[in-house]
């Protein structure tokens, strides 16, 4: 899977652990299967657009809040890595 589908998969239980909720109740609010949230947040699944949508109307963000946050957070990863190639040379 690519990153940004993994890093959307921690935003998701980064916000969803802010929230103090368990994947089983942002499967109810957001009116998915449980097990279907955690294959999304272990980025094994890919979420559509409506799928997007649930899970951040559910956390109380906008769809496009919680896709920024998992590009964010991709980045990040992006800058460690190279971070982490230049002390290897």
């Amino acid at each position: 899977m690519s990153n940004l589908i993994q890093s959307f998969g921690v935003a998701v239980r980064q916000s969803r652990e802010a929230q103090g909720w368990s994947q089983e109740r942002l499967a109810e609010h957001a009116d998915l299967n449980r097990s279907y949230v955690g294959e999304i947040e272990r980025g094994r699944a890919i979420a559509s657009l409506q799928t997007v949508e649930k899970l951040a109307l559910s956390l109380g963000m906008a769809p496009s809040t919680l896709v920024l946050r998992g590009e964010t957070l991709r980045q990040a990863n992006l800058v460690r890595g190279l971070q982490l190639a230049a002390i290897a040379c």
